[in-house]
């Protein structure tokens, strides 16, 4: 523990090292005034988006996201299966590690990233610094499980034609009844999280390295898209908070229906297993696929009744 700890702080102290030895570049030096006077094109909407919209965006989405929760636990409440009976095994020890390690980047970058958003109520100084520096630690975190994660549930994540039922029913949420919901191994509400957190996040891993390190050479995509240095820097930022924005709100509704819409239903990203009733009515294709191959001896029976 104390290894992985002295790791972690020479990292973080590495990169408050790059961040302190970027004053010497371009980007701070004479030359930053060259930079800002260049308004044209995206200065006019960089200095709106992030000076006027950002923040309080951020802060409205904030607060209508907390609040839809509470009012969903309330009047729907949580989904509750049976503990006693059969699981099923659903997520192997690999993926049960990727996933881990990619929860751990986004319970640190969703709160790092609102941090520099509201920087100003911060004060800024060292406190934000350091949230920009564990933002960037976590962002290789991600890196590492984006990988796996693409390769080992894509196959799994392709749309399919009882996607559409689901989005109409809202995957059955909105009803305290249950009854089999049209899904695969992962809902429609999964696969859209999945989409937004791996492809967005290449985006995202992409605009912020820009962010981070200011001072890149850019030249190659200047002569492509034909704009400033600067002009990528503004353009990148505008991204990378919209697209932050959509995965802070997909990531508070994934922790939400892992944590307190579906009872118990965390546990399978912690041993693996998920409770057979569970599959039956929120995976039914799934279970159906499963109870096929003779891969699991199914307790339930499907009929002329059941509609999925």
């Amino acid at each position: 523990m104390c290894k992985v700890l002295l790791v972690f702080l020479t990292c973080l102290n590495l990169l408050i090292a790059a961040d302190v030895s970027l004053k010497d570049t371009q980007i701070w030096n004479e030359q930053r005034v060259l930079n800002i006077n260049s308004y044209e094109n995206f200065g006019a909407l960089w200095t709106k988006l992030q000076g006027e919209y950002i923040a309080s965006a951020v802060f409205i989405i904030l607060i209508l996201v907390i609040s839809i929760f509470a009012l969903h636990y309330m009047v729907i409440g949580p989904k509750k299966f049976s503990h006693d009976g059969k699981k099923i095994y659903a997520f192997s020890t690999f993926e049960r590690l990727f996933h881990f390690v990619a929860a751990i980047s986004w319970i640190i970058l969703v709160p790092t990233g609102l941090v520099m958003i509201f920087g100003s109520y911060f004060g800024g100084g060292f406190f934000v610094r350091m949230c920009k520096n564990l933002h960037g630690i976590a962002t290789i975190l991600f890196i590492i499980s984006v990988i796996p994660m693409l390769l080992c549930w894509i196959k799994r994540m392709l749309p399919a034609s009882y996607d559409l039922r689901w989005m109409m029913i809202v995957g059955g949420y909105l009803s305290k009844e249950k009854r089999p919901v049209p899904a695969g191994k992962f809902n429609f509400g999964q696969k859209s999280w999945y989409y937004i957190a791996v492809f967005g996040g290449f985006i995202m891993i992409t605009t912020g390295a820009f962010m981070f390190f200011l001072d890149f050479n850019s030249a190659s995509l200047q002569t492509i898209f034909g704009i400033s240095h600067i002009d990528i820097l503004r353009i990148s930022a505008i991204v990378h908070n919209i697209l932050g924005i959509l995965c802070a709100v997909f990531f508070a509704i994934h922790i939400y229906m892992a944590v307190f819409a579906i009872k118990g239903s965390i546990h399978s990203m912690i041993n693996g297993y998920k409770e057979e009733e569970e599959v039956y009515i929120l995976h039914s294709y799934w279970y159906k696929e499963l109870s096929d191959k003779k891969q699991i001896n199914p307790s339930y029976i499907y009929d002329s009744e059941t509609k999925i």
